[in-house]
């Protein structure tokens, strides 16, 4: 079944039919040092990690301690995590399943 992502565009299809063909970790931090700004790939990071965290039953204080995050942060992601698209849980489970 595809994902009908209300945010879809030719645009965002190009962005991420780029992004699939990254082929290494240096392709990746090549392209998005060029598209991102420091804060905003660190903030990705971040997100990242808070779903990481969550998904490891891990508290709200423990999650701001480790990772700086905001509790508003923490609150959104867990809500993308319960209520979102999967994504986070995606990719998650595929990084578990490589190590």
């Amino acid at each position: 079944m595809a994902y009908d992502s209300k945010f879809k565009s030719p645009e965002l299809d190009e962005l991420f039919e780029g992004i699939l063909t990254l082929e290494d970790l240096e392709d990746c931090y090549r392209f998005f040092e060029d598209i991102c700004t420091v804060n905003e790939i660190r903030a990705i990071s971040q997100r990242l990690q808070v779903a990481k965290l969550l998904s490891q039953k891990k508290t709200y204080s423990e999650i701001e301690k480790e990772t700086k995050a905001s509790t508003a942060t923490i609150s959104r992601i867990n809500k993308c995590i319960a209520y979102g698209a999967d994504g986070y849980r995606r990719v998650l489970e595929r990084l578990e399943e490589k190590k």
